[in-house]
């Protein structure tokens, strides 16, 4: 093992603790949400707010097991661009579900800085609260360059693992002495369990590594940490991933045995024809993102006038391959399927829709399919 993994190895909790998840009702590995805060056609940004706040609340009264939101820039349609932001607004709303980043893009943001924000989160919400990283941009290149203030963005993927070590340090204030940043805190702390009177917090927020391909999935392992694919975006890559993820796998302070979770877009309605009605909508709003035209999530009536062409077809029909969507019934036994095949210990649906009622409605009636409380 390099001195690297070792930093990143170093400090957390008892193995497992606030990572692993409890089955409810009749699931076959407890539920989690991620939440895009997505705007549609003809509302707002502060309307997207309200309804994620709605999201994360009947999440929690209906025994999910975490809500996490994502990283995006650049994109009408995504309220995200602020996760630590809106972490501390859901926080304020919620007493029991964790909540997390789903996930951060450290490449766009100095380490010390993440760890003050998460540091702070942990403060206002104790014990509550999960990191999630990613090496993506969560953007375009024009888009990173303008965050990153640089145009070589290669180089700050490269740099992921250094990145993740020195994050990993400044949250454990961990910094060997000689060290150019041991004398440098971030503050919420441990450091302040050090000062005259101080005392410290039992908790501090887990790392996950985040990805949709093989780089994320053999780090994660090697360090013991927890790992969250993609799955909702990139089906192809997932068995591979947590094939790899498994056999990298390191014991560690953070856990003694792999844990994964899978993003999963599922959408429930009282009848079929009313769910592929909505999953349209980010189909349509997916195959404009993807040809350069991003905008708001379109409504239902838009999308069905829509005049798909052949490439665009082709994009849809394998795109809604990987949505299980239809009646509840239908939705659980298509995620019972996709939880049997990966061996996925977690799956973490995200809702694709334009409005924020199709969307809640989608998460009761998958939370009534399984029996969960509430």
């Amino acid at each position: 093992m390099s001195g690297e993994d070792e930093e990143i190895r170093a400090g957390g909790e008892t193995a497992g603790h606030g990572i692993r998840g409890t089955a409810r009702g009749t699931a076959p590995v407890p539920l989690s949400v991620l939440d895009l805060v997505t705007v549609g056609a003809g509302s707002t940004a502060s309307r997207a707010v309200r309804t994620a706040v709605d999201i994360a609340r009947t999440a929690e009264r209906r025994g999910f097991h975490r809500y996490w939101v994502a990283e995006h820039h650049s994109m009408p349609g995504v309220a995200s661009s602020s996760p630590a932001v809106l972490l501390a607004h859901l926080a304020a709303h919620t007493e029991r579900i964790r909540l997390g980043s789903g996930g951060v893009m450290l490449p766009n943001h100095a380490p010390l800085v993440i760890a003050e924000q998460f540091g702070t989160l942990e403060a206002m919400a104790p014990g509550r609260i999960d990191l999630g990283l990613g090496r993506a941009p969560g953007t375009d290149g024009a888009t990173a360059a303008a965050l990153r203030r640089t145009e070589r963005l290669h180089e700050g993927a490269d740099e992921f693992p250094q990145q993740l070590a020195e994050l990993t340090r400044f949250l454990d204030d961990s910094f060997p002495d000689g060290h150019p940043y041991a004398k440098i805190h971030a503050v919420p702390g441990p450091v302040q369990a050090t000062s005259p009177g101080g005392v410290q917090d039992p908790h501090r927020p887990p790392l996950w590594l985040l990805g949709s391909s093989g780089f994320s999935a053999r780090l994660a392992g090697t360090l013991g940490l927890p790992f969250a694919f993609a799955h909702h975006f990139s089906a192809a890559n997932t068995l591979p991933a947590l094939d790899l993820y498994r056999a990298s796998f390191r014991p560690s302070e953070a856990l003694a045995e792999p844990y994964a979770l899978i993003g999963v877009a599922a959408l429930a309605a009282e009848a079929e024809q009313e769910a592929r009605r909505q999953v349209m909508t980010g189909a349509l709003s997916m195959v404009r993102l993807r040809t350069g035209r991003p905008g708001l999530v379109p409504s239902p009536e838009e999308a069905e006038a829509y005049r798909f062409n052949e490439l665009e077809r082709g994009f849809v029909d394998s795109w809604l391959g990987n949505v299980i969507h239809g009646t509840p019934d239908a939705v659980r036994q298509g995620l019972d399927d996709l939880a049997k095949r990966t061996g996925a210990d977690e799956l973490m649906i995200t809702a694709n829709a334009h409005g924020g009622p199709a969307r809640l409605r989608s998460y009761e009636l998958i939370a009534d399919a399984y029996g969960l409380p509430g």
